[in-house]
């Protein structure tokens, strides 16, 4: 159950967000949300979700594709995301609970409500703990963490078929050449190589 916390919001500034370097414990959590960050301007190292400050495309985000305009229903969407999410209606076609999807999902909302000014960082951070039980008690590797959630992507994918949100996603082949560069041992750019599978069972640590 994710926790009710008093109202917050940050003041807003032009200038680029100041964020201190994360932990190896911060990254991984934060890198839970890579997946679904694919575009340029988004930042994976970091808990702001973009490279440049942009309180105003969070706050966009959050009210147009996911109809959350503000800190309550922010914390009731996340508390269906690690509850139930989408998952719930997938248990029997996939065998297993692909919790992969909505760990995804919900570490990405977290921090667009951060950006958004919705939650603050240490709020944030709370919050983002909640995943990592369940995550690590799913997973043993970054590869079965991807594997489960393209899987997932794909029954969400076929479910949208002859509809009108048939052209919404971006295509498979995207997400998974996005997978297949996050999962790459040689690239230095990815967060899964800072930050290994197996450093959440480990003592925290500067990176």
């Amino acid at each position: 159950m994710v926790q009710m916390f008093e109202p917050f919001r940050r003041r807003r500034s032009p200038q680029p967000p100041y964020e201190p370097p994360l932990s190896a414990h911060q990254l991984w959590q934060v890198s839970l949300s890579a997946p679904v960050n694919r575009g340029r301007d988004a930042s994976r190292t970091t808990l702001y979700p973009f490279r440049h400050r942009d309180d105003a495309e969070a706050e966009r985000w959050l009210r147009e594709e996911w109809e959350i305009p503000d800190r309550g229903e922010l914390l009731y969407r996340l508390d269906d995301l690690l509850s139930e999410g989408y998952r719930a209606p997938l248990r029997a076609q996939t065998g297993a609970d692909p919790v992969a999807w909505d760990v995804a999902l919900y570490v990405d909302v977290v921090r667009k409500g951060y950006a958004a000014g919705h939650l603050d960082a240490p709020t944030a951070w709370q919050l983002l703990r909640a995943t990592v039980m369940p995550t690590v008690a799913a997973y043993d590797s970054w590869r079965a963490f991807a594997t489960d959630y393209l899987l997932v992507r794909k029954v969400w994918m076929e479910g949208l078929r002859a509809t009108a949100d048939e052209g919404f996603p971006a295509p498979q082949a995207v997400s998974d050449a996005h997978l297949r560069t996050l999962l790459d041992p040689a690239n230095p750019a990815s967060p899964w190589n800072r930050a290994p599978w197996h450093v959440i069972s480990l003592p925290d640590r500067p990176l």
